[in-house]
């Protein structure tokens, strides 16, 4: 009788039952243990090719029971941990070709290295080489031109959404519900096709959880434990569309054009990130540019001139160092999701790769306060540059940044100066948010309307003019903070204001139970007076003519009021070093800014 020793490969294809069937194979099969150990191991992790290799076992014992001239054997041995450990090395697969030689068998094998090396050692061999089907897969079934997503789940009712994006609904394929055995076997027709067709690859697969692109379809399947039942879900991009078709402003296509590197396209899911992140990737070729992909999935719908890359030994550290080598000029992140990948994305922008990121978020805001805590603050801005926030398909705000050192929105004294993050809408240049550091928080606040005056302010403020306008009628007030007012009098009546050692305004303050900083009313009141600056001791001297002494003087530096003071009886104004003034005169001084005396 004929002898033959089927390896994993071919009975995972399920090509063994072919062969049988069609009487190419006869006489006895021998089932090298070996192989029913991997079956039942993979199977045992929930891998579907476990379960697709022990089925098709199953399958020709029944046709041999059947009436078909075949006799199946099981012989070897039991592989040892060792071996099990260097399956990868192929051990295992030695392992089958020597019960194959000790037999005198023909070796059936779908691996072509298998069948390579079987041939080398002399043993005889049937190569199943694959052949690409054309026909398309029953899944194609239940999609027609309107379908993005079909949702199949055992002894359910099969649905689908429909439409374009923002008008999408959820609707019955048909009213009765999908069976486990049909979900098996639309697996089963995938799966056969992944293996041979160059369109088609298994992007991960667990214990109860399989991801594979074939072609334009994202198939997702899920078994127990995983899931309570066996489910499949497929996605297919709804459209194609080149940027143009998005209606950019003239503005923003210049900054993608010119300047931005740092792009992060967000939305909620669903939203079309992926399709316009596929959009300026085509455009970005179109500029002459070598663009390349990260995906995981690699679902993005890109020109074969685009090389769309996935984990390398299930590691995107290991695809960033060889895309580093490959030296694109831009790079489409798609879906950044965990620490790693924000990380990764900043580090390959800091390397000078142009990067475009996908982020799923439900605001703009959002997806800038996920790469913070997982970057530095001081570089933020150094990895993005331009926020594009995506909705029902179409692009609904657009955020540049930018770092400053100033002090933040609501707070008035000049120590709380620190480094924050202005992020503005694009096409206004209005700041709306600001990120900075607060203590040893992030802190993200949205910038309000600061002319709006709120009623409580407009209290105090009609508290504090009852006092001060006993001084000045014409006298005005601005409440800044809290904590904190503005009055601004005539220039003649400062002196009167501030009182002997400024103990009227320090009156005033414990009155009103807030600080008062006084200004002109009119800061460029007056005619400007000749100077001279010097020091003695603890003090800077401003110096005036004979005819100054009594009269009103304001101080400006660079046309700024500073403040206002009258002359003594020695034509000069004394400023104490420790003030806040004489410290602000004397780092004008320094720094030779222009000092301007008006009376």
């Amino acid at each position: 009788m004929k002898k033959w020793v089927p390896d994993t490969s071919v009975l995972i294809n399920g090509k063994l039952t072919n062969l049988v069937e069609t009487d190419k194979v006869e006489g006895e099969i021998i089932i090298p243990v070996t192989v029913i150990d991997e079956l039942q191991a993979q199977a045992s992790r929930g891998r579907d090719t476990g379960f697709q290799g022990l089925e098709e076992l199953k399958r020709v014992r029944v046709l041999g029971e059947s009436g078909k001239k075949i006799k199946l054997i099981y012989t070897g041995r039991r592989p040892t941990m060792e071996e099990i450990m260097m399956a990868k090395k192929g051990r295992l697969d030695a392992m089958i070709r020597d019960v194959a030689k000790e037999n005198g068998a023909t070796l059936i094998t779908a691996d072509y290295v298998q069948a390579l090396v079987a041939e080398a050692e002399g043993v005889s061999v049937m190569y199943m080489q694959n052949v690409r089907a054309t026909n398309p897969i029953k899944l194609e079934d239940f999609f027609d031109d309107q379908t993005s997503s079909v949702h199949l789940k055992a002894d359910v009712l099969p649905m689908a959404k429909k439409g374009k994006p923002g008008e999408v609904t959820l609707v019955k394929i048909r009213d009765t519900p999908t069976t486990e055995e049909e979900i098996e076997a639309l697996i089963k027709e995938i799966l056969d096709r992944v293996r041979h067709e160059k369109n088609a690859f298994i992007e991960m697969g667990s214990a109860g959880a399989m991801v594979i692109q074939f072609d334009k379809y994202r198939i997702a399947i899920a078994r127990r434990p995983f899931s309570d039942g066996l489910e499949l879900t497929a996605v297919r991009p709804m459209t194609k569309l080149v940027l143009s078709d998005y209606k950019l402003s003239d503005k923003l296509m210049e900054r993608l054009k010119q300047k931005a590197e740092g792009v992060v396209i967000c939305g909620p899911p669903g939203s079309g990130k992926s399709t316009f992140a596929a959009s300026v990737a085509e455009f970005y070729l179109s500029l002459g540019k070598i663009v390349k992909t990260i995906e995981n999935p690699r679902d993005l719908q890109v020109p074969p001139e685009i090389t769309q890359y996935g984990p390398l030994d299930g590691s995107m550290e290991k695809t960033a160092d060889i895309l580093l080598l490959v030296r694109p000029d831009y790079t489409v992140y798609d879906e950044v999701r965990k620490t790693k990948d924000f990380e990764l994305f900043a580090d390959m922008r800091m390397a000078g790769v142009g990067m475009v990121g996908v982020v799923h978020s439900s605001e703009a805001i959002d997806s800038i306060q996920r790469f913070i805590g997982r970057i530095e603050m001081g570089m933020v801005t150094s990895v993005l540059d331009t926020i594009i926030f995506l909705k029902d398909g179409q692009v609904r705000k657009v955020y540049e940044l930018e770092m400053l050192v100033r002090v933040p929105t609501g707070m008035t004294e000049a120590d709380l100066s620190r480094p924050l993050i202005e992020v503005r809408d694009f096409e206004t240049g209005k700041c709306e948010y600001e990120i900075y550091t607060y203590g040893e928080e992030n802190v993200v606040l949205p910038v309000s309307d600061t002319n709006k005056e709120q009623p409580v302010q407009k209290l105090a403020k009609e508290r504090i003019l009852q006092e001060i306008r006993k001084f000045d009628p014409g006298a005005d007030a601005e409440v800044v903070s809290d904590n904190k007012v503005i009055v601004r009098v005539d220039n003649e009546m400062i002196p009167h204001m501030i009182g002997k050692e400024g103990k009227t305004v320090m009156e005033l303050e414990k009155r009103l139970g807030i600080s008062i900083d006084i200004e002109p009313l009119a800061k460029s009141l007056g005619k400007p007076v000749s100077h001279t600056i010097s020091e003695s001791g603890a003090y800077v001297n401003i110096g005036f003519d004979s005819k100054m002494s009594g009269k009103s003087v304001t101080v400006h530096v660079d046309d700024e009021f500073l403040f206002s003071a009258t002359v003594g009886s020695k034509d000069v104004i004394k400023v104490s070093k420790e003030s806040d003034i004489g410290a602000a005169l004397m780092r004008a001084v320094i720094n030779r800014k222009k000092i301007k005396c008006y009376a």
